[in-house]
């Protein structure tokens, strides 16, 4: 046995799990590519303070979860946290805004990374699905990316999620409620951490998962009454369009979610059979992390779904995914000039799209059946010195245990329009 071990509070993903996860990845990126957002892949870390500006630095991803380090040649990185903050650089830096096709859609699939306490649900190493729709204000946007991301899981066969829905205003009506939600936090008996909090960001106390806190919180006044006009009519449109979609939510006042870019539209997706870590995923729009960031304006929104939590809630609901076996074909060669013959048909299978595996160390005729049945294999391929002498191959269907003589010429084609 190795002496190390995976650190702690991340997984190895292994055979034949690990093809759940491939599965969901897929699930999740079909409805995107569908609708116009193409591939994006960025570093596994980034500046420091690519991460500080955008996330925000009072956010506790930034504070306290955040890997931070410092380069020999002196430079401050972080491994990514979050994934839109590193999409829009690259973006930016691609100058993709400037091709004159807005929104620039893009969507990815990476790991993540956060130092938090390791619990199931909750890892230092994780794995999203994210999109961006970058540089335009539409309601029809907000509503479009959470519905390909509830097409998605409903393509899974997941039905106990809710999609929880609300509007954090932008910077005409979100001062003014600020104001009114600072007045109400100071008069609480809050730990001096969250009274800084007020001072710098007072909708994260909102977003305190303490019992003590929210018990505080009730009567704590609601974004919505602030709403300026345009803001008002901009959520009541981003609803509109989610209804006649057929698409059910749940309007949720109190939801602003850990990260500070997000104004306007901002939404959940929960799960009610993960427990504690019921958020599978989330998003909203951002409309000023562009000039955070440096850049210019691009009004813009996303989102990104936890593959590891969607996989537990695919557990939580009993659901087994109809996944295609990794090999269709297993070829079993007894004797030299099997192997040489099967060798070469099982390269012809795969040039064909056939899915084909070979006995591999010399293994006697049970010891290489038994893998046969271990692979999920549908069909056995097994040829001795007489089978040559004759010409043919025995197809075996390892379902029914039916054996037949298949001409070597006829092998390929045969299993092309059988598997």
């Amino acid at each position: 046995m190795s002496t190390f071990k995976a650190p702690k509070g991340t997984y190895d993903l292994l055979p034949p799990d690990s093809a759940a996860y491939l599965a969901v990845r897929e699930a999740i990126a079909a409805p995107l590519r569908a609708s116009g957002y193409g591939y994006i892949e960025t570093p596994g870390f980034e500046n420091v303070e690519l991460f500080a500006r955008g996330v925000g630095e009072s956010t506790d991803i930034v504070t306290k979860e955040m890997y931070a380090f410092e380069t020999k040649g002196g430079d401050r990185l972080a491994l990514r946290p979050e994934g839109t903050a590193s999409v829009l650089r690259a973006a930016l830096e691609g100058n993709l805004h400037k091709a004159g096709n807005l929104p620039v859609k893009l969507w990815y699939s990476g790991s993540y990374y956060r130092y938090e306490r390791p619990q199931k649900g909750r890892y230092r190493h994780f794995s999203q699905v994210g999109a961006e729709a970058i540089g335009t204000e539409d309601p029809a946007l907000d509503a479009e990316l959470i519905i390909l991301a509830d097409q998605a899981y409903r393509s899974l066969g997941l039905r106990r999620f809710r999609i929880l829905l609300n509007s954090l205003g932008d910077q005409e009506c979100r001062p003014v409620y600020r104001d009114a939600l600072q007045s109400f936090l100071r008069g609480l008996d809050l730990d001096e951490e969250t009274r800084r909090r007020i001072e710098i960001n007072p909708l994260r106390v909102l977003d305190d998962k303490r019992a003590e806190v929210q018990k505080q919180l009730t009567g704590a006044p609601v974004l919505r009454d602030y709403l300026c006009d345009a803001c008002t009519a901009y959520h009541e449109e981003v609803r509109a369009l989610l209804t006649a979609a057929g698409v059910a939510y749940e309007d949720d006042e109190r939801l602003v979610r850990g990260l500070d870019y997000y104004t306007r539209t901002t939404f959940e997706f929960v799960h009610d059979g993960l427990g504690s870590q019921s958020a599978v995923g989330g998003g909203g729009r951002y409309d000023g992390l562009s000039e955070m960031i440096g850049g210019p304006a691009l009004p813009s929104v996303g989102w990104a779904l936890g593959v590891d939590r969607t996989v537990l809630a695919l557990e939580a609901e009993g659901i087994t995914l109809d996944l295609p076996a990794a090999t269709s074909v297993y070829a079993v060669p007894l004797g030299e000039e099997a192997r040489r013959v099967l060798f070469g048909l099982v390269n012809e299978l795969r040039r064909a799209g056939v899915s084909a595996d070979f006995a591999y160390g010399a293994k006697g005729l049970k010891g290489a059946m038994k893998n046969a049945h271990r692979s999920g294999a549908r069909y056995a391929l097994v040829a001795g010195e007489r089978d040559l002498a004759e010409g043919v191959a025995q197809l075996k269907d390892m379902e029914s245990g039916e054996q037949q003589a298949v001409a070597l010429a006829e092998v390929v084609d045969r299993l092309r329009r059988t598997v």
